[in-house]
């Protein structure tokens, strides 16, 4: 067997760090989304814990493990960062910071972002210092994205956009947008679309929240009313904003799909059974099953990524890893649910399962319907006839 001492060296200095300076608070199961650190502004640290572990975190650029260290990322390896994940996992380490910057914009400004943008956006989502929230459906695009009419007029040095954006996730919340606005409106509905990054404070921005039956709102309504967006905020080229939003919803749908693997929402699958589930010959079997569903959906992410270092690209995958996901989380919160009987329906307090239950059903909206990747899959994955 042959043995990689850098890789070695490089895991024993990286877990004696997380044994050091990660508190002990941000350590082990049972935690809530609620205790999720989402940064930005306006943010409020649940506990001190919570803070310095960010502060730890972003100092050594490991809130984004891979961006290049010029931009205040780690410059970690695919390997390095496989074993940070593995060492974090090992002591229970919560993720630091959550998630649209990081995941999404992230990536896309990396990719096609300039200089100067890169620059000024990167190391502030690093630190969490800046929240982003993304403006992409509208009340008549969503499945059909390429259909927005959000429109971001020609204003010499600036654009005028006026329009509106729903499903807007913690809209209410954020520092800034990135949105698909349309700046041809001659032009093929694919080909007149521009990206473009809007202060949230810009004057005639507005939110209004959407409320779901679990009785939160993370989801809003955006209106933008003759806001000025200066021409610097714009993305790639003119009317090029369509390849963007093709490679950033490859990354939203791995997002999305992601969050099934271990820890979901910090609730393991063991620690929410317990005697209940060992007793119940019939749960106990779905426990198993839904545990190796989770392990062999990890191995599959792990397959791909891997894949996409290489150079291959994850591409109509990301359909299937969206879809798989989704079902496998709802899946799990089911289990649970059928698990805690009674008690599962507990609607508030510590620990209340029923409202995360129902989140789950949104998965299959969120990011393209389950009907979409579906056909997806179908047509460009398995090349069924139409």
């Amino acid at each position: 067997m042959v043995v990689d001492n850098a890789l070695a060296h490089f895991r024993a200095s990286t877990a004696a760090w997380l044994e050091e300076n990660c508190p002990e608070p941000m350590r082990g199961a049972g935690w809530s989304e609620d205790e999720i650190c989402w940064g930005g502004k306006r943010w409020q640290f649940t506990s001190d814990a919570q803070r310095v572990w960010l502060e730890r975190m972003a100092a050594k650029g490991w809130t984004a493990p891979r961006w290049p260290t010029e931009y205040g990322g780690g410059g970690l390896s695919r390997a390095q960062d496989k074993v940070l994940a593995e060492e974090m996992a090992r002591i229970g380490a919560r993720t630091p910071l959550e998630r649209i910057g990081l995941r999404m914009l992230g990536p896309a400004l990396l990719e096609f972002g300039s200089e100067a943008q890169k620059q000024r956006y990167l190391p502030p989502i690093v630190r969490g210092e800046m929240r982003w929230c993304q403006g992409y459906s509208e009340p008549g695009a969503g499945s059909d994205l390429a259909g927005v009419q959000t429109r971001a007029e020609d204003a010499g040095d600036h654009f005028v956009v006026n329009g509106q954006k729903v499903w807007t996730s913690y809209a209410d919340k954020a520092d800034a947008i990135f949105a698909l606005v349309r700046t041809d409106r001659d032009a093929p509905k694919h080909k007149g679309i521009s990206f473009v990054l809007i202060d949230m404070e810009s004057e005639g921005v507005s939110t209004r929240p959407i409320r779901l039956i679990s009785g939160k709102s993370p989801f809003c309504e955006t209106f933008f009313d003759d806001v000025r967006v200066p021409k610097e905020n714009l993305v790639g080229e003119l009317n090029g904003g369509w390849a963007i939003a093709k490679y950033l919803l490859t990354h939203e749908r791995e997002m999305i799909g992601g969050g099934a693997r271990g820890l979901l929402g910090g609730r393991a699958i063991s620690s929410i059974l317990g005697d209940s589930g060992i007793d119940d010959p019939v749960i106990a079997a779905d426990a198993l099953r839904t545990e190796v569903d989770t392990l062999a959906f990890g191995l599959t992410m792990e397959r791909y990524k891997d894949a996409a270092e290489a150079g291959q690209g994850v591409g109509d995958a990301s359909a299937m890893l969206k879809y798989a996901g989704t079902e496998l989380n709802k899946q799990r919160y089911d289990l649970m649910m059928a698990a805690g009987g009674s008690s599962a329906l507990t609607w508030d307090g510590e620990g209340a399962l029923a409202p995360e239950w129902l989140r789950t059903k949104a998965n299959s909206i969120e990011g393209g319907t389950s009907e979409v990747m579906l056909g997806i899959i179908a047509r460009r994955i398995l090349e069924l006839p139409a």
